[in-house]
C-alpha cells in the first residue's frame, strides 16, 4: 500500500495548472508559524548538486533526480515494492471472489488493509524519528516477504480459508503502515531541495507504471502459474526491495527523539501540525482525494456495467486510463522541476480534478469516460504530489516521520469515503453519487482558492 502520495505538479499539458489565475488577496490563515518552520527545516544531510545543475539548464530535465546515486536505489525500491502490492491486490481480489462470489467482501478486504493506517500510523511515525529509517524499511520488507511465502504455501496446499485472507490483508496493512512514514521521511535527504518536486514526481511515476502493468501481469500469472505463484513472486520482489535499500546512504536520526518518551514524541508531532497553520491546512486538504475523489475506483465496476454498458474489457480500459493520466501528469511535473507558487498549483489542480470527476460521472459513452479519467488521474496525482512537496519542504527532519504519519491517516479514511459513496449509489445511482462527491470536492477547492491566501503564496 504505497501511498500514492509522494509527488508533484504540471502546467498546460495533462496534469497542469501553473499558468491559471487566482491570486485573490485576502486570507484566513496566518503564515507567521510557517515562516518560522521553514527557517528551522534544515535537511539532515546536504546533497551536492551535479555538475549539470551547477552550470544551469533551460531545457526540461524529466529524469534529473536519477543522476543521484542514492535516489536511483530509492526509485528502484519503490518500483519493486509497488509492483508487489499491485500483484497482491489483484490476486487477493481474485481469491476472495472465487471463494465467496461476494462483492461486499471484495470491498471489505480493501477496508481491512487500510484500517491500520488509522490506528498504527502515528506510532509508526514516532519510530521513524527514533530509529534508523533504513533499518525500518528493511524490517518491514522482511515481514512482508515472510507473510507472502507463508500465504503462498497455504494457497498451494489448499488450506486457505476466507478468514486467512482477511488476516493476511490486515498484517500486510500493518507492515505497510510502519513502512510508509520511514520511506517518505528518507526521500528529502537523497536529492537537493530544488529537485524535490522532480524526485517525488518520478517516485509517483514508478508507482503509476506498476499500477498500469501490475494488475495485467498478475492476471496473466494467475491464469498460467496459479495464485500461489503470484505470492512467491511477491516475496521475491520484496527481496529486491531490500537489495535496493541497503546501499542507500541515509543520515542518522533519533537522538533527540529518544531523549523523550514515545508519548512525548507523539504529542510533539501533533502540536507541530496544529501550531503550523499552513501544515494543518495542507494535511486537511490532503483528505480531499482520499475521501471524495478516490471512491470512484470502488464504484468503477458498477459504473462500467450499468452506465456505460461495458464488460470486463471496458472496465480494464477505464482502470488503465486513470493510471495513464496519472503517469503523464507525474512526468509533466518532473519535467517542470521546482516550479514557483506550488500552493496555487495545488488549488487549481483541486478544482480541475473535481471537474474531472464530475465530467466522468455524467459521461455515457466509453471514449468520453476514458478522457475524463485521464484528466482526473493527472490532476489528482498532481494535487497529492505537490501537497506532499510543500509539506516536506517546510517540516524539520527530526519531525519528518511523525508529520508524514499524520499525513498518511487519509489512507485509513479512504474506505469510509467508499462506504458513503456506495450507500449513496444504492439509493440514487452510481452517476449521481459520483457527481455529489465531485461537487463537494469542487466547493472545497474553490473556497480554498478564494480564501486561503497563505497557501496561494506558498
Amino acid at each position: 500500500m504505497l501511498r500514492n502520495n509522494e509527488n508533484t505538479l504540471p502546467q498546460p499539458p495533462v496534469g497542469s495548472c501553473a499558468s491559471l489565475p487566482g491570486d485573490v488577496q485576502f486570507s484566513l490563515v496566518s503564515t507567521e508559524g510557517t515562516e518560522r518552520a521553514t527557517e528551522e527545516a534544515v535537511p539532515a544531510r546536504t546533497v551536492e548538486p551535479t555538475a549539470q545543475e551547477r552550470r544551469g539548464h533551460l531545457q526540461l530535465r524529466t529524469f534529473s533526480s536519477l543522476e543521484h546515486r542514492d535516489f536511483r536505489y530509492f526509485w528502484a525500491s519503490t518500483f519493486f515494492a509497488s509492483a508487489a502490492q499491485w500483484i497482491q491486490q489483484i490476486t487477493i481480489g481474485w481469491l476472495v471472489y472465487q471463494m465467496t462470489g461476494s462483492a461486499f467482501l471484495l470491498g471489505a478486504i480493501n477496508g481491512v488493509r487500510a484500517l491500520p493506517f488509522l490506528f498504527v500510523s502515528p506510532i509508526a511515525g514516532v519510530l521513524a524519528d527514533r530509529f534508523e529509517r533504513r533499518g525500518l524499511l528493511v524490517g518491514t520488507q522482511v515481514a512482508l516477504g515472510v507473510l507472502a511465502i507463508l500465504f503462498a504455501v497455504g494457497v498451494q496446499t489448499g488450506r486457505i480459508e476466507v478468514w486467512h485472507i482477511f488476516l493476511f490483508s490486515l498484517l500486510t496493512g500493518v507492515a505497510w503502515t510502519f513502512n510508509q512514514p520511514a520511506r517518505m521521511a528518507i526521500l528529502p535527504n537523497l536529492v537537493p531541495r530544488a529537485q524535490l518536486m522532480n524526485s517525488m514526481s518520478l517516485t509517483s511515476a514508478s508507482f503509476n507504471v506498476t499500477r498500469i502493468i501490475g494488475p495485467a501481469v498478475g492476471g496473466l500469472l494467475i491464469a498460467f502459474v496459479g495464485a500461489a505463484g503470484n505470492f512467491y513472486l511477491q516475496a521475491g520482489l520484496y527481496v529486491l526491495v531490500i537489495l535496493m535499500v541497503l546501499p542507500i546512504r541515509i543520515p542518522p536520526v533519533g537522538q533527540e527523539a529518544r531523549s523523550r518518551s514515545m508519548m512525548e514524541n507523539l504529542a510533539e508531532g501533533a502540536r507541530y501540525v496544529t501550531r503550523e497553520r499552513l501544515i494543518l491546512t495542507l494535511v486537511l486538504l490532503g483528505l480531499m482525494p482520499s475521501i471524495l475523489i478516490m471512491p470512484y475506483m470502488s464504484l468503477m465496476p458498477a459504473f462500467a456495467k450499468d452506465t456505460l454498458g461495458q464488460g470486463p474489457e471496458g472496465l480494464g480500459f477505464l482502470m488503465a486510463a486513470a493510471g495513464v493520466g496519472a503517469l503523464v501528469g507525474m512526468l509533466t511535473l518532473a519535467s517542470l522541476g521546482d516550479v514557483r507558487r506550488k500552493g496555487l498549483l495545488i488549488l487549481w489542480c483541486g478544482v480541475l480534478m473535481s471537474l474531472g470527476l464530475i465530467f466522468f460521472s455524467r459521461s455515457t459513452i466509453l471514449p468520453v469516460a476514458i478522457v475524463s479519467l485521464m484528466l482526473l488521474g493527472a490532476f489528482s496525482m498532481s494535487f497529492m504530489s505537490t501537497n506532499n512537496v510543500i509539506i516536506q519542504t517546510i517540516i524539520p527532519d527530526n519531525l519528518r516521520g511523525r508529520i508524514m504519519s499524520i499525513y498518511n491517516l487519509d489512507w485509513g479514511l479512504m474506505p469510509l469515503g467508499s462506504l458513503i459513496a456506495g450507500l449513496i449509489a444504492e439509493e440514487w445511482g452510481t452517476p449521481n453519487a459520483l457527481t455529489i462527491f465531485g461537487l463537494l470536492s469542487l466547493i472545497i477547492a474553490v473556497v480554498a482558492l478564494l480564501r486561503i491566501g497563505s497557501l496561494r503564496r506558498a
